[in-house]
């Protein structure tokens, strides 16, 4: 579809040679002394400038969409995501029908007849609708990618692009033949509203992209978020160049007192504008997502406290011990605290060592022979011999290790 009209500009050289080869080389404008004659003066008239400016742009976007469609071709089995491979084939489409945008573009520095200007009425609508209808399904791929995170087929949604595109292309046809057909007029006869309402359907198309793209930005997974700004940012700019186009062609044009002659030039800059604008805002940074690697996952760091506290807890060092190992410890360390106990009720634990703590020392007790207090002597009645003290029995440490009477 893309290199139809090239193919039909190469046909209409040919057939124009032969009267060219008669015409007066004195009469050719300033630029063209390579062989170019009428109709195609206006590829290297440098007088009127804005053809070979539009013919540089042209030349220049095309080399740029067949490379990038190149490298996607090549990268396409280092694709290994399933979300991403599906986003490849709406991509190639659309570059396609950017180069059938910047293709026809050269039609319009052809000066018209019979067979140019049906070229124009029936691809003009049909290369548009090619192009927004992949805006709109990759909205609708990141709609899905948002919500449910799982897209539909690449197939899918390329024949989607192509379903809803083909809308267009009827009602191209059907214009064409009620107009040049059945009315019998000439297809260059033709008013600038009619063409402009002729693409209504295209405009429908660039508002559902619209509204796709703005519903992709409320998903609920962050990752294609980046995706569905690029595509809103996309929608937004060619929607206002439909509408300075639209309005240039309709009433600037006639408010100059330019209507006839600045009418090519309009569309010729609208064709060169679109299909820049959605090679740098959306076919770039699409295919750019679509072939960067997957993130490695990395170790989480247990030093930064500005982690997520739940985080630290899914990462936690003790899920990272076997249950049966942290019950053993657990039990040591009851065991630990029974011997320690143990050992100071029965006076003797000062020389313990833990195989776990190392040695611990013990707790400095008293000796376990009995000193009388002076309350106790008074009590007694004076003082208590040392025989009668030696057979006093000694009480029993208590947990602060002070010996009872």
């Amino acid at each position: 579809m893309a290199f139809l009209p090239v193919l039909l500009l190469l046909l209409l050289a040919v057939s124009h040679g032969a009267d060219g080869q008669n015409s007066d080389p004195e009469a050719l404008p300033r630029g063209c002394g390579w062989g170019l004659v009428r109709p195609y003066t206006l590829l290297c008239d440098l007088d009127s400038i804005w053809g070979v400016a539009v013919e540089s742009v042209a030349a220049s976007g095309t080399l740029a969409s067949i490379l990038l469609a190149l490298v996607l071709l090549c990268r396409l089995r280092h694709i290994s995501e399933a979300e991403k491979r599906s986003g490849v084939g709406p991509i190639l489409l659309l570059l396609l029908g950017i180069l059938g945008l910047f293709g026809l573009s050269f039609a319009y520095l052809i000066e018209q007849d019979e067979s140019l200007c049906l070229l124009r009425r029936a691809l003009w609508g049909l290369l548009f609708a090619v192009c927004f209808s992949c805006l709109l399904v990759q909205g609708v791929r990141l709609r899905r990618l948002g919500r449910e995170r799982r897209s539909p087929g690449g197939c899918a949604l390329t024949g989607l692009a192509l379903g809803l595109s083909a809308v267009q292309g009827i009602i191209a046809a059907e214009w064409l033949l009620l107009t040049v057909l059945r009315e019998g007029r000439a297809a260059c006869q033709y008013l600038p509203l009619d063409f402009s309402l002729a693409c209504s359907y295209v405009l429908a198309l660039l508002l559902a992209a619209l509204t796709a793209a703005s519903l992709a930005l409320c998903g609920k997974t962050r990752q294609w978020r980046c995706n569905a700004i690029w595509l809103l940012l996309t929608c937004l700019l060619s929607l206002l160049l439909w509408v300075a186009w639209v309005g240039f062609y309709l009433y600037g044009n006639a408010w100059l007192g330019r209507s006839p002659d600045w009418n090519d030039p309009a569309l010729a800059i609208a064709l060169v504008a679109q299909g820049w604008l959605l090679l740098i805002f959306h076919a770039i940074p699409e295919s750019h997502i679509c072939l960067r690697p997957p993130p490695q996952p990395t170790a989480p760091d247990y030093f930064d406290t500005s982690q997520n506290s739940t985080r630290m807890r899914e990462t936690s060092f003790d899920e990272d011990i076997p249950l049966s190992h942290r019950q053993f410890v657990e039990n040591q360390g009851y065991g630990y605290n029974d011997e320690n106990t143990a050992g100071l009720r029965s006076g003797g634990g000062a020389g313990q060592h833990n195989s776990n703590t190392g040695a611990r020392p013990s707790a400095p007790f008293r000796s376990n022979v009995y000193q009388p207090t002076e309350m106790t002597m008074i009590l007694n009645g004076g003082a208590v011999s040392t025989s009668s003290q030696s057979q006093v029995p000694s009480a029993p440490p208590t947990y602060t290790g002070r010996q009872l009477w």
